[in-house]
C-alpha cells in the first residue's frame, strides 16, 4: 500500500504547534528589521557626516551600531536558529519544501549575511581608527548586503504564501517560485517597516545624548525616518494586498473591519509620537523612547505578522502543502501527488508510517486514543486541543454537540474543501467517527 511522506507527530499543549514557531519568528522579524533599517540609516548618516564634515554624527553611529550589536545581531542570531528549530519541528514537510526549491537561494542568502555580520562589527570597530572616505564606503557594503539579504529571504517568504502562478507547478523552477505576484509588494512593505524600526530604534539613541543641539536634531531626524518608513508600509501594504491568492483574500474579508479599526488607531497613535518627535524633541527622553519600542513592536509588529500567516491558510508553503503536513495538490514539477486522494482511498491510519501497529485498526479498546492521534494530525497545526486552550482552541467550536453532530460537519466541510481556510481531509466514515467519539469525550458535561 502506498505509504506517504509525512514526519513524526509534535505537538506543544495549551498554545498549539505553529504558534510556537509564530512567537519565535516575530521575536526575530523584530531584530532582522531592525538591522535593514540601521544598515541604510547608517548609510544615510555616514554619507552625511563625510559630506558636511560633522564627526559628531560617528559618535552618534557608534553608540546605534552597539545596540544594534547586542539588540540585531545576538537575539536575531539566536531567534534564527530557533525559527529552524521550532519551523523543523512544527512543520518538517513546508521546511523541506523550501529547502528543496531554494537550497542555493538559502546558501546564497547565507554569504550575504555573514558579511552583514562582519560588516557591522567592522562599522563599529572602524569609526575614528580608518580614513571616513574608506568607513563610507563600508557603510555601503553593509547596507546593499543587509538589502540583499532581505531580498533573498523575502523571495523565499512569498512564496510560503503563492508561487504567485502556474507555471511553477508544471515547472518546478526557483525562478517560477522566486518571481511570484507578491514578490516586490511584499520586499517594499518590509523595507519601508525595517526604516519605520531604525527611527523608532535611533529615537532611544538619541534620547540619550548629552548634546541638546544634537540630541534634538537627530530626535528630529529619527521622527522624520519613522514617517517616511510608516507610510511606505502603509503603501505597500495596501498593495500587497491586491496580490495574495483568492483564499487569503476571504480570511482578508473576514477580517477586514478589525484590520482597518485597528490599523488606523495604530497609524493614528504611531503618527502622533513621530510628530512629537519632530515639533517637540524636548519631550522624547529614553524611557518614553524604549516604551513606545515595545508598544510598536507587540501593536504594530505582531499583528501583522499574525494577519499573514493567518490568511494563508489551509496552506503553509505555496499552495500546495496544507497546514497538517499533507500535499493538497499534484505538483508534477516536483514529483509530488497529491495526498489528499491516497488518504481518502486507504485511510490516515494506513498511510502514515508512523502510526503504531496497534492503532491501524480501531476497535471499541482503542477508539479513543486512535480519535485522538487523528485529531493531532490533521488539526493540531492550528489548534490547541485542550479544553484551556490558548490559541484557536478546537473544542470550542463543538461545545453543545454530540457526536453524530460533529461527524456530520466533517463529512459535509473538511471532507469536501467547503472551508477556504481549512485543510480538505477526507477519511473513512470509521476514522471520522473516531475522531468525532475523541471530541464529543473531551466536551465539558452539562451539569
Amino acid at each position: 500500500m502506498e505509504q506517504i511522506g509525512m514526519f513524526p507527530l509534535f505537538y506543544f499543549p495549551e498554545i498549539g504547534t505553529a504558534w510556537i514557531m509564530g512567537i519565535t519568528g516575530t521575536i526575530h522579524i523584530l531584530a532582522s528589521h531592525t538591522s535593514v533599517g540601521a544598515a541604510l540609516l547608517f548609510a544615510f548618516l555616514a554619507h552625511k557626516a563625510y559630506k558636511e564634515d560633522r564627526p559628531e554624527l560617528y559618535e552618534y553611529m557608534k553608540k546605534y551600531g552597539m545596540f544594534l550589536l547586542i539588540f540585531s545581531y545576538v537575539v536575531g542570531s539566536i531567534t534564527g536558529p530557533g525559527i529552524w528549530y521550532t519551523a523543523t519541528a512544527a512543520s518538517p514537510r513546508g521546511i523541506s519544501a523550501l529547502i528543496h526549491n531554494f537550497v542555493w537561494v538559502w546558501a546564497t542568502e547565507w554569504v550575504f549575511f555573514v558579511f552583514e555580520v562582519v560588516g557591522v562589527f567592522a562599522l563599529v570597530y572602524f569609526i575614528n581608527k580608518i580614513d571616513r572616505k574608506t568607513h563610507l564606503k563600508l557603510t555601503y557594503a553593509f547596507a546593499l548586503a543587509s538589502v540583499g539579504t532581505l531580498f533573498l529571504i523575502i523571495g523565499i517568504i512569498s512564496f510560503m504564501m503563492w508561487p504567485g502562478n502556474d507555471a511553477f507547478y508544471q515547472t518546478g523552477s526557483v525562478s517560477d517560485a522566486f518571481f511570484g505576484l507578491t514578490t516586490f509588494p511584499h520586499l517594499f512593505l518590509r523595507i519601508g517597516f525595517m526604516i519605520l524600526m531604525s527611527g523608532v530604534i535611533g529615537l532611544i539613541i538619541a534620547s540619550s545624548l548629552g548634546d541638546k543641539e544634537l540630541k534634538n536634531e537627530l530626535i528630529r531626524k529619527m521622527g522624520i525616518t519613522s514617517f517616511i518608513g510608516g507610510f511606505i508600509t502603509v503603501i505597500c501594504f495596501m498593495w500587497y494586498m491586491t496580490t495574495i491568492p483568492e483564499n487569503a483574500k476571504i480570511l482578508l474579508s473576514i477580517y477586514m473591519p478589525d484590520i482597518m479599526t485597528t490599523k488606523v488607531v495604530l497609524v493614528v497613535a504611531f503618527s502622533t509620537y513621530f510628530a512629537i518627535a519632530v515639533l517637540k524633541p524636548n519631550f522624547i527622553n529614553r524611557p518614553f523612547a524604549i516604551v513606545m519600542l515595545f508598544v510598536i513592536a507587540i501593536f504594530g509588529l505582531w499583528p501583522g505578522e499574525k494577519l499573514r500567516e493567518s490568511i494563508r491558510k489551509p496552506y503553509v508553503v505555496g499552495q500546495y502543502v496544507y497546514s497538517n503536513q499533507i500535499m493538497g495538490r499534484d505538483v508534477p514539477g516536483k514529483n509530488i501527488k497529491n495526498e489528499v486522494e491516497i488518504i481518502e482511498k486507504h485511510g490516515l491510519l494506513k498511510v502514515n508510517p508512523w502510526i503504531p501497529d496497534r492503532l491501524k485498526t480501531i476497535t471499541p479498546e482503542n477508539k479513543l486514543e486512535v480519535g485522538e492521534l487523528l485529531t493531532k494530525i490533521a488539526c493540531s497545526n492550528c489548534h490547541s486541543l485542550e479544553t484551556t486552550g490558548k490559541y484557536r482552541p478546537l473544542l470550542k467550536n463543538f461545545v453543545g454537540q454530540d457526536k453524530e453532530m460533529i461527524k456530520t460537519f466533517m463529512q459535509y466541510s473538511l471532507a469536501t474543501g467547503a472551508i477556504p481556510y481549512m485543510p480538505k481531509i477526507s477519511l473513512p466514515e470509521e476514522e471520522f467517527d473516531a475522531i468525532a467519539q475523541w471530541i464529543e469525550s473531551q466536551l465539558p458535561k452539562e451539569k
